[in-house]
């Protein structure tokens, strides 16, 4: 039986990371929370499991925690232990592997010994004191062979990974999304260079269990709010009635105004699971296949993290266009001039009612990493509910 309205303080619509977040931040000030998750599970995409195998393994996709920010970390410490790990990630195209963000390795890998001497020190000179750029800016350099190695790239991976990945050209995505894996101008490795990365000790379901284990939070699963609330001009409607609750939205913004501006682009995920008794799949946890059909990437489960067992669990990855009630997660919003505009559409009526209160990924519309997603909900917690 889902909680009545007069029973709660407040609602808030899913339990990824940024409802749950909020969620114990009002449990903490004495307020009585409920939360309405449609899946059967806590966590959102960072849910992870123990398979069959013995192996832990994340459900939706890879997570890490890395962030530039103390406070971030700091906090993710009150819920979880958490341990070092460094990301590795790599690609594979013309049946060679390189390390992604692209190196000096890459160029090693693919161009012969003298071009390659002759390209990297054209890059330490055209970028000194610079450890990386995106690779936007370096098709755009003036000196031709630099352009030329960007364009080499542009054409081996960036280009067929966009296309599988959001089902646009890479002209249309927003150019933050390209922006997110950069070029580097030496041998380092490792997906990140913040000065916190970790993986949790035990698993990201634990954190979960533990952020929401509060008196003053109720949690109710297979619990699908959009069957029970709606919108009407600058009121919420909760079984019909108004609500005078403050309602925390974490869903599909579009979804919740019954789509009357169209419906936002998101991109879903089929993931093909496999098991491998050989104790090594692929190089790195993460490796991008942008010359094979259909998959984008396959994460190898058995490094991340670490786990010291016999034999491989592993996952291809299969981008498709999200359509509400397939039974498909909305995971990744199109970021496009034109997506955008059309997003502001439906803000303005979110802002039109004075206690819906939006937030994360879906419901911001943002391609946020999980220290982002951390920081809007206590930004949220902060300008509304203190």
């Amino acid at each position: 039986m889902l909680m009545a309205a007069s029973e709660t303080d407040v609602l808030v619509v899913g339990c990824g990371l940024c409802g749950s977040v909020i969620a114990r931040h009002l449990a903490e000030q004495g307020k009585t929370v409920a939360v309405w998750e449609r899946r059967d599970h806590i966590g959102g995409n960072m849910f992870d499991h123990v398979d069959e195998h013995g192996l832990l393994v994340q459900t939706y996709g890879p997570h890490t925690f890395h962030t530039k920010e103390k406070a971030l970390y700091d906090y993710m410490c009150r819920y979880e232990q958490w341990r070092p790990y460094k990301l590795t990630c790599g690609a594979v195209w013309d049946g060679k592997y390189t390390p992604t963000p692209f190196n000096f390795t890459t160029i090693d890998t693919f161009y012969p010994p003298e071009q390659a001497s002759r390209l990297k020190a054209k890059l330490s000179a055209a970028f000194a004191g610079r450890p990386t750029a995106a690779v936007t800016e370096v098709l755009g350099h003036p000196d031709p062979d630099i352009r030329a190695y960007a364009r080499f790239l542009f054409r081996n991976d960036y280009a067929p990974y966009t296309a599988k990945q959001w089902g646009a050209a890479p002209e249309e995505i927003d150019p933050s999304v390209l922006r997110r894996v950069p070029l580097r101008f030496s041998y380092d490795e490792g997906y990140f260079d913040d000065a916190y990365e970790a993986m949790p000790v035990h698993s990201f379901t634990r954190f979960f269990e533990n952020l929401l284990d509060h008196p003053n939070i109720r949690v109710q699963l297979g619990a699908e709010a959009l069957e029970r609330l709606s919108v009407r001009g600058d009121r919420l409607l909760l079984d019909g009635e108004v609500a005078e609750i403050p309602v925390v939205y974490t869903g599909a913004l579009d979804e919740l105004f019954g789509c009357v501006h169209g419906r936002l682009p998101y991109r879903s995920l089929r993931f093909e699971w496999r098991y491998t008794p050989a104790d090594s799949l692929q190089p790195a946890p993460v490796v991008a296949y942008p010359q094979e059909a259909g998959y984008t990437r396959i994460t190898e489960y058995k490094k991340l993290p670490v786990q010291d067992k016999p034999g491989s669990s592993y996952a291809l990855e299969y981008p498709l266009p999200y359509r509400e009630g397939e039974r498909m997660e909305p995971y990744y919003p199109v970021l496009t001039e034109a997506s955008q505009r059309q997003y502001a559409q439906y803000k303005a009526l979110a802002d039109r009612v004075p206690n819906l209160v939006c937030c994360g990924r879906l419901a911001d519309f943002k391609y946020y990493n999980m220290d982002q997603a951390l920081a809007r909900a206590l930004l949220v917690c902060r300008e509304f509910f203190e």
